[in-house]
C-alpha cells in the first residue's frame, strides 16, 4: 500500500495500550522513530484529557489530542481547540434509563467523571459523553433501544461490553479532519488504528485504516489491513510497515 503517511491516529484502549494499560517499550521506540521522521502522532481516544495526557507525555508527543470520541481537540500545551457538549437534561435522562435497566454507568463532564453516582445537579456541569457497561447483552441492547429515542445522540462503543453516547455528528473522524486542516494535510495521508465501533469512521476515512487483531468484527471488515493484537505490538508493527 504505497502512500505517504504524515499522521498516525491511535486509539488507546485495546489498541495502543496492552491489557495492563501500558505501552510496550518496543511500541514507544517505533513511535519515536515516526516522530523523528516528522510524522504527527495523535492519540484519538474515548478517554478524557486527564487520563490520556500522561501517555502522550510518555511518548513525547507534540501534536494534538482527540479526546472523548472526538468531543474535544487539545494541543499538547493543553489549549482547547474544539468542544461539543451534550445537553444536561439528556445526560440526566440517560442516567435514569441506565439505572432502570441496571447497567454500570459513567458520565464525563469537562472537569469530572461520575461513575454510577450522579451529581446533585446535572445542570451544574458541561457534559461530553455518557457511557454504560454490562456483561449482559440484553441490557446493552435495551440501552441502545432506549437511547435511540433521544434525539441528537451519536451512539457507539469502545468495547463490545459497553455503549457510549456523544452529541450527534461527533466522531474521531470528524475531529481528525479538523486536525488535518490545522496541519495542512488530508485524511489520505492519515493512518488510523483502532479496535472498536468508536474507531470505525476514522478507519474508513483514513488513507490506511488499520484494525487491531483483537478488533470487533465490524472493524475487521471496515479496515484496509489487519495488524497484530494490542498485546503483541500491533500498533508498532503497523507503523513499521506503512509509515517508516
Amino acid at each position: 500500500m504505497e502512500r505517504t503517511i504524515k499522521l498516525v491516529a491511535l486509539d488507546m484502549d485495546g489498541t495502543l495500550l496492552n491489557s495492563d494499560e501500558e505501552i510496550s517499550d518496543y511500541t514507544k521506540e517505533v513511535i519515536q522513530k515516526a516522530l523523528d521522521k516528522d510524522v504527527h502522532v495523535v492519540l484519538s481516544t474515548g478517554r478524557w484529557l486527564k487520563s490520556c495526557y500522561p501517555y502522550a507525555e510518555q511518548l513525547n508527543l507534540t501534536s494534538y489530542l482527540v479526546t472523548a470520541n472526538g468531543g474535544e481537540i487539545w494541543t499538547m500545551n493543553k489549549e482547547l481547540l474544539d468542544r461539543h457538549l451534550l445537553a444536561a437534561d439528556k445526560v440526566e435522562k440517560m442516567w435514569h434509563i441506565g439505572k432502570e435497566v441496571g447497567v454500570h454507568m459513567w458520565m464525563m463532564a469537562t472537569d469530572h467523571v461520575f461513575r454510577n453516582t450522579p451529581p446533585e445537579n446535572f445542570h451544574h456541569y458541561d457534559w461530553l459523553k455518557f457511557g454504560c457497561h454490562s456483561l449482559e447483552n440484553g441490557k446493552l441492547e435495551k440501552m441502545v433501544e432506549e437511547l435511540s429515542y433521544i434525539e441528537g445522540l451519536e451512539l457507539t462503543n469502545s468495547m463490545p461490553t459497553n455503549v457510549e453516547a456523544n452529541p450527534e455528528n461527533v466522531s474521531k473522524a470528524a475531529a481528525l479532519k479538523k486536525v488535518c486542516r490545522k496541519i495542512g494535510i488530508t485524511m489520505d495521508e492519515v493512518m488510523a488504528c483502532g479496535d472498536s465501533l468508536n474507531d470505525i469512521k476514522m478507519i474508513q476515512e483514513a488513507g490506511i485504516g488499520v484494525a487491531m487483531g483483537n478488533a470487533q468484527e465490524a472493524i475487521l471488515k471496515a479496515a484496509d489491513v489487519v495488524t497484530d493484537t494490542n498485546d503483541r505490538d500491533g500498533v508498532a508493527l503497523a507503523i513499521e510497515k506503512y509509515v517508516l
